[in-house]
């Protein structure tokens, strides 16, 4: 992942646990997307909006798209590390790129991304973001303009 500072990056780090492995003995497909999930709201939270608060705020953030890209599976106890990625600007909708590395190896295993889309959970309807959501991330980016020009 390149540094751009319009966009947000987070590392998360997750241990491959036994009940995410397939009988082949690699981790089941499916589950990336609960990891990229774990990374997406981690990634939220370090940016100073836990999702929950979201939430709290009449909102939601459904995903509307997914994919993934599979080139070698993970094992059974493997460390990973899920790096996250997503433009900064204020939009409806979130386009989130992730990488799932080994983490020993630093060997590529997993390419994604996902869409999501602000919701007012009263009505389910798609909204525009928030003024929690536009305020963290005006914050975010004050902070990162700040660092990068030190």
């Amino acid at each position: 992942m390149s540094s751009n500072v319009d966009q947000i990056e987070h590392v998360t780090h997750l241990r491959v646990r036994y009940a995410d492995t397939d009988r082949m003995g690699v981790v089941y497909y499916g589950k990336y997307f609960e990891y990229f999930e774990v990374a997406r709201t981690e990634m939220l939270r370090a940016c100073g909006l836990p999702y929950a608060e979201i939430e709290a705020a009449g909102f939601g953030l459904p995903v509307l798209d997914a994919k993934a890209h599979y080139r070698k599976g993970a094992k059974y106890d493997d460390l990973l590390r899920i790096a996250v990625r997503m433009e900064a600007g204020i939009q409806p909708r979130l386009v989130i790129d992730y990488e799932v590395f080994l983490d020993s190896t630093n060997e590529l295993l997993v390419e994604g991304q996902t869409t999501l889309v602000f919701i007012t959970s009263d009505t389910g309807r798609p909204s525009r973001p928030p003024a929690i959501y536009v305020e963290a991330m005006n914050t975010y980016l004050e902070n990162k303009r700040a660092t990068y020009t030190e």
